[in-house]
Parts: structure tokens; C-alpha cells; sequence
């Protein structure tokens, strides 16, 4: 009998052990951790798509504010980027009546419990529009990133989008690889917080490694490597050997001996620099997010399914064009975006990581030819590392399935009184206008649930303006579900188990929470159960008292039942407790290691919306001051910065107003970073401070002075389009003579300064 019961019983083991792990009326350490760790959870989920939003503006603003640079943006569109930078901190409210909160609730819960509809939606919409509707599936439909319910969903949704990409697919080579809207959402699943956890876990430190190695020149580019030389030859003699002409072939410069002796050793060190960045990647399989080696265990499903004689190596070359291409080479390449490294790196090490992530390329995606030609002198790597990165990438897909655990969260969720997502109101409609501009795609038939709220919701408003897009807190629920009451209830009818299984585990699970609220009472080994009820019926805390007279009578039922014994001292449950207790114990420490794992995590996040913010900052201090001073801006060069046209004369703006001075010691700015370099003798540096002043708008004047002297030992003019062109042209450094400045940084404390002192 007991055999058969457990049998039954073990469906609904882990809805109760769901409910233990989550238990709220118990306050142990492991409930106080896990309340952190939710809120924690909850902080990043929330970040991560400030973030997104940023960095869509920050890329958008990038090329226009380039175009500014040059002289060449209409004044109208000035007026379209002012309307970009324009404050967003998101206001809260209810802008919607309560009878399309209603509608709007019950469309984004099918939305975001049928996966199909977005699933078919993301291939229907294009590149132009994929990014806003990422930011609403990635970052609020799911963005409870770290939500088991959510996350499953969301890579339901990617078997649906990658199955059709497989079904459409023409030839095997272009799969995954173009730009397409399915591409860009698998670069997006990555930029999640598991994702960035893990790239920084992983490769921030050999990354940084690197990069100090400023001076490291491991060009292997025959024709670079060449002109580098004949460079370095006349700048030390004066002039170039006959021998040694400007503008040769690639062919002659790879057949230049010394170009081949500079060349050769560098390869050696490229390939072990290549080899610790991929045994580093390989060693930290346990560590790859679920969701990213769940995505690989379905390109290699589909792979197989849709070309069933394609080789081992043709697919894992597709794996690897996701994990690698998609997912890890980006970070390497560009370390500062993925906040790895505290700034872009300097010039050769740059190069370097860029070969780096070339040759891992090559080997993930095992092309027999390199594109480049000097990349085939790089092919040992290759050809060393084939068998090894194939057992990674197959390794990766070894991964379990979800199905099971789904069903029970779906289950759950349909039991909660309080899910709902905060959605902005254009994230809103503009969701719901794609979906009515796909509706006969997506729901052809008139009962198809989707086409009947689609419907009662009418037409989609426009876009509202940033200054009026609020946040709205938007209530889920089914329109055709009935909300699940009773969980217990549910299971029974569903999985036929018994109510002697439930009284079981309810039993149980009230032990469990008498343990975890007086934990000395699992101090004696084997516990005793009737001993443990008597403690918590007799203590003086009402709720515990109550727990500890039911369990007693629980047991007593039970034993009644024949389910218990008391001759065995109740083996099975006490077994069973014990084993729920230990998973419980193992459960906290596992909690506060992710803990301290996501607390960097979110610093990192924070650290790179304060990047941000500083980047738009800047660009807002900029084209304020090309608004000020475009007056006519007929001639091409415009007037200086800080002057006006004024009846055909040039004229000092009665409104430039100076600003300033404001001091720093030189031991702030090179506490900070921006100061990267002194040659200040050390002694005298706690008697250096600089005055920075800014004359006019965009213009800024950086004296440096010597404690008790009245003159400056030097002043230098800054401006400010000149600080950015040098940003966008990824110039790291400013030399101010005695002091070398960071470039981004002194942008970022300019900003700071005298955003605020303008008002």
C-alpha cells in the first residue's frame, strides 16, 4: 500500500515542497534571506529594463548627435533629439478606466501565458519595430527574470520562434546567422541579468588582465604589421630605405622576412592568450545560465530533426554561433559595454581581445578557411581545440526540461490573487497595435480568444509623449480561467491522488514549519514528531500553539488511517522531515551564495545606468549649447560657441553668464579616475589644484595652479564638441602637458559641475 500511495503522492511532493522553499508564515534565516533575495531579484528585473530603454536612447542619440558634431542636423530634428533627452523618470498612475484595465489584463495574460501569439508576432513585425517590442517581452511580459514561471515562458516562446526559423530555412549555412528579428531577440535573451552574472563571473578578470598590458602590440596582419615597421624605421632615422616602400601588397609585406620574425612569436602568444580565455569559458559550463543552455539544446534538437544527415561538427557550429557569436564574443570584444573593465581599453589591447573573440570564432563555427588570410597562420588553434570545444558545446545542450515544473507554476499562478506587471502606457499600446496589425496572422477564427479581446479593446491609441508615458501596475488574469482556490483541491481532481495523500503532506509540512520556527527542536536525532507537537501546542505564542494541537490530531488521523505507525516511531515521516529540513539547510546557504553573487550583479547594473545616464547628460549639455548659439546658421562652420548673429553682426549673447571657478585638488580627480597620468613630481601633488570655469555654454577653461601662486602654471580652452568628437572617435586621453586626463571622465565631471549651477 505504501508503494502505491507514494506513487500517487509524489505529483504533488513538489507543489508542497514549492511551498515550503516559499513559506511566508514562517521567519527563520532562510525566509528572512529569501525575502532579500526576492526584493534583490525584483531591484535587478526593474534595472535591467531601465537599462534597455537607455541604451536605446544612448544609440540613438549616438547618431545624431555625430551628425551634430558635423554640422549637418536640420534645426527641426534638434528638436526631436531636445524631445529624447527630455527628463523619464517614470511617474506612477492609473491612466486607464477600469473597464479597459480590465481588457488591457485579460489580453496581457493570454499574451503572457499562450507564448505562441508573441512567439508568431516577433516574426511577423520588422527590424524597425523588434526592439520596441523586445523591450515589452524580455523586460515586462517576462521580466521577472529570475521568476521560474516567467523565464519558462519565455523560452517556450523561443522554441515556438526558432522552430519556425527552421521550418522557413532555405539552406542550412544562413540559419541564426543574419540579422533578422529572431537573431536580435537571442542577443537580447542574453543581455539579462543571469547573462551579464555570468559574463562577468567568467571573463571580467582574464579580460582585465589583459588590458593592463597596455603596450602590447600582438598585430599579426601582415600589411599592419609592415606599415607599423617602416613607421617606427623612419621615424627613428629620418627616412625609408629604398628597400622598404610605402603602399605594398599584402603579398609582399607577408613575404618580408623581418615582418615574418616580428609576426612569428606573437602567434605564440595569441594562441595561448586564446587557449586560457577558452579553457577559462569551457571550466564554467555548471555556471552557464539554464535558459542560454536550454537554447542550445533546441538548435541542436531542431538541427537534427530538420537536416537529419547533417555531421556532429555542422551542429555544433550553430551552437556556437549563438553561445559564441551571440552571447560571449560581444563582451570580449567590447568589455565596457557588458561594464567588465572600468573604460574602453587602450588601443592594442583592443586589437588584441578582437582576435581573440576572431579566433574563438573560427573555432566555434568551424569554417575550414578563415575569411581574413593572416587568420589561417592562426589555425593550429583551430585545428588543437576542434574535439575538445565540440564536447563543450554538445555538454551545454545536456540540460533538463522545464514541462513538468511549468504545468505546476501555470497551476500556481492561477491560485495568485497578485500577479500583475508594470508596463509602461506606449509599451501598452504599442503592443497592442502590433497584435491588431497581425490580428488575421495570429487568430484567424472569430471565437480564437485573442481576436475576441483584441476586438473589445477597439482601435490602439497612439503614442502618448515621454513626459506623459506613466507606469501603470496592470492586474493578469484569465477571462476564460476560473482563478484555482483551492490548490488542494485542484490536484486531487487532477492527478488523482487520494485525501489521505494530501492530510500526508499537510502534516508534514506543518512539522516542517514547527522545526524551522523553534529550531532547537530538531536538535535530537532521529526527531521525535509527538514530541515536537506537544513543545510547540505548550509555548506561549498563539499561532504556534494552534499549528502544534492540529498536527497532534493530524498524526493521531493518520495513524487511525494506517498511513503512520507509532511502533516504527513513525519512520516514513520522520525520514521524509528530516530529508525536507536538510534540503531546507542546503536551500539557505545556496540563497545567500546567490545572494552575494546578484548583489554584484546589481552594482554592476547600476554602475552602467550610471554610465548611461552620464552619456545622455552630456549630450544634453550639448545640444543645449548648439541651440543657444546655432543663430542664423546659414554659413556651414556656425558662429562660435558662446556668440550670437545679431543683426548681421557678431555679438556677445547677453545671456552667457560665467560659471565658476570650481576647484579640485589634484588628488580628487586622480582619486576618481581623472587623472590618469602625472608627471607631477609626488611631493608636490597635495599643493597642485586645478579651477575649472566655463566663459560661455559648451566652453570650458582649466587653469592648474600651485598653492600661494596668484598666476596659473597653465590654463588650456576646452570644448565641448571636441571632448565628444574625441569620445566618438574612442580617443582615451586628453594631455594637459603636466596631466593626462580621461576622456569620458572629465566629459562626466564637466556635466556634473555645471549641469547643475545652470538653472
Amino acid at each position: 500500500m505504501a508503494n502505491n500511495r507514494n506513487t500517487n503522492r509524489y505529483s504533488v511532493t513538489a507543489l508542497y515542497s514549492m511551498a515550503a522553499e516559499q513559506d511566508v508564515e514562517v521567519e527563520d534565516d532562510l525566509a528572512r534571506a529569501q525575502k532579500r533575495l526576492r526584493e534583490l531579484k525584483g531591484r535587478i528585473s526593474t534595472q535591467s529594463k531601465k537599462n534597455f530603454v537607455l541604451e536605446r536612447d544612448v544609440r540613438y542619440l549616438d547618431s545624431r548627435i555625430a551628425l551634430l558634431i558635423a554640422n549637418r542636423m536640420a534645426l527641426d530634428e534638434q528638436s526631436e533629439v531636445a524631445s529624447t533627452l527630455e527628463e523619464t523618470e517614470a511617474t506612477f498612475g492609473n491612466a486607464l478606466d477600469d473597464r479597459k484595465t480590465q481588457q488591457y489584463a485579460n489580453l496581457f495574460f493570454l499574451l503572457q501565458s499562450e507564448p505562441r501569439h508573441i512567439a508568431a508576432l516577433c516574426r511577423l513585425v520588422s527590424l524597425a519595430e523588434i526592439d520596441t517590442l523586445l523591450q515589452t517581452v524580455m523586460f515586462t511580459l517576462y521580466g521577472n527574470q529570475y521568476e521560474s514561471r516567467e523565464e519558462h515562458l519565455l523560452l517556450t516562446m523561443f522554441q515556438s520562434v526558432l522552430s519556425a526559423q527552421f521550418e522557413t530555412a532555405t539552406e542550412f549555412g544562413s540559419l541564426l546567422r543574419a540579422n533578422t528579428p529572431v537573431s536580435r531577440m537571442m542577443t537580447t535573451y542574453t543581455r539579462r541579468g543571469p547573462g551579464q552574472s555570468f559574463l562577468k563571473e567568467v571573463l571580467a578578470e582574464r579580460i582585465n588582465s589583459l588590458i593592463e598590458h597596455k603596450d602590447l602590440n600582438l598585430e599579426v596582419n601582415p600589411l599592419k604589421v609592415y606599415e607599423q615597421m617602416i613607421g617606427q624605421i623612419e621615424e627613428d632615422t629620418g627616412s625609408l630605405p629604398p628597400n622598404l616602400p610605402r603602399g605594398v601588397p599584402p603579398e609582399v609585406a607577408q613575404e618580408n622576412p623581418d615582418v615574418q620574425a616580428i609576426i612569428a612569436p606573437r602567434l605564440t602568444m595569441l594562441m595561448e592568450i586564446a587557449n586560457s580565455f577558452l579553457l577559462t569559458i569551457i571550466n564554467s559550463i555548471e555556471r552557464v545560465p539554464y535558459g542560454i543552455r536550454w537554447i542550445c539544446k533546441q538548435i541542436r534538437s531542431l538541427t537534427k530533426r530538420k537536416y537529419p544527415d547533417a555531421t556532429d561538427f555542422a551542429i555544433c557550429s550553430l551552437i556556437g554561433g549563438f553561445f559564441f557569436l551571440r552571447f560571449i564574443n560581444p563582451a570580449i570584444v567590447t568589455p565596457q559595454a557588458y561594464m567588465l573593465v572600468d573604460g574602453p581599453p587602450a588601443k592594442h589591447p583592443r586589437r588584441t581581445l578582437t582576435l581573440i573573440a576572431k579566433m574563438l570564432q573560427n573555432l566555434a563555427n568551424k569554417p575550414s578557411y578563415a575569411k581574413e588570410q593572416y587568420m589561417m597562420s592562426l589555425n593550429p588553434f583551430v585545428e588543437n581545440n576542434k574535439t575538445r570545444i565540440n564536447a563543450f558545446l554538445n555538454a551545454l545542450c545536456d540540460v533538463g526540461d522545464f514541462y513538468d515544473t511549468l504545468e505546476m507554476d501555470q497551476y500556481m499562478a492561477l491560485s495568485k490573487k497578485d500577479l500583475q506587471i508594470s508596463i509602461t502606457l506606449n509599451e501598452l499600446y504599442n503592443t497592442h497595435s502590433l497584435v491588431a496589425q497581425h490580428l488575421d496572422v495570429l487568430a484567424p477564427g472569430d471565437k480564437h480568444h485573442l481576436r475576441i479581446l483584441v476586438d473589445e479593446l477597439g482601435p490602439s491609441p497612439g503614442q502618448v509623449s515621454r513626459k506623459e508615458n506613466r507606469t501603470v501596475e496592470l492586474p493578469l488574469f484569465s477571462r476564460w480561467e476560473t482563478p484555482i482556490q483551492d490548490l488542494t483541491t485542484a490536484f486531487m481532481s487532477e492527478n488523482n491522488v487520494t485525501q489521505n495523500d494530501i492530510l500526508y503532506m499537510e502534516t508534514k509540512s506543518i512539522f516542517v514549519q514547527l522545526i524551522r520556527s523553534i529550531p532547537q527542536l530538531a536538535d535530537k536525532r532521529p526527531i521525535n514528531l509527538p514530541q515536537i507537537a506537544e513543545r510547540a501546542a505548550t509555548t506561549k505564542d498563539a499561532t504556534l500553539v494552534r499549528k502544534g494541537i492540529k498536527v497532534k490530531e493530524m498524526l493521531r488521523e493518520l495513524e487511525e488511517l494506517k498511513v503512520v505507525d507509532r511502533r516504527d516511531g513513525y519512520a516514513l515521516m520522520t525520514d521524509e522531515v528530516e530529508a525536507e529540513l536538510a534540503h531546507l539547510g542546503n536551500m539557505r546557504e545556496k540563497v545567500m551564495e546567490e545572494m552575494r553573487s546578484l548583489e554584484s550583479v546589481f552594482k554592476t547594473i547600476c554602475e552602467h545606468n550610471n554610465y548611461l545616464r552620464s552619456q545622455l547628460d552630456t549630450y544634453k549639455s550639448y545640444l543645449q549649447n548648439v541651440r543657444m548659439t546655432s543663430g542664423s546658421g546659414k554659413d556651414k562652420g556656425g558662429t562660435a560657441v558662446g556668440v550670437v548673429s545679431f543683426g548681421g553682426k557678431e555679438r556677445k549673447s547677453a545671456k552667457s553668464q560665467v560659471l565658476g571657478p570650481y576647484r579640485f585638488t589634484h588628488a580628487q580627480l586622480e582619486k576618481d579616475g581623472t587623472i590618469v597620468e602625472s608627471n607631477v613630481p609626488e611631493n608636490r601633488r597635495a599643493n597642485i589644484f586645478f579651477n575649472i570655469t566655463s566663459p560661455s555654454p559648451g566652453t570650458f577653461i582649466i587653469a592648474l595652479h600651485y598653492k600661494g601662486r596668484e598666476k596659473a602654471i597653465l590654463e588650456m580652452d576646452l570644448k565641448l564638441d571636441d571632448l565628444l568628437e574625441k569620445q566618438k572617435d574612442e580617443v582615451q586621453l586628453l594631455d594637459l602637458e603636466y596631466v593626462k586626463l580621461n576622456v569620458s571622465r572629465i566629459l562626466s565631471l564637466l556635466n556634473k559641475t555645471f549641469s547643475k549651477r545652470k538653472g
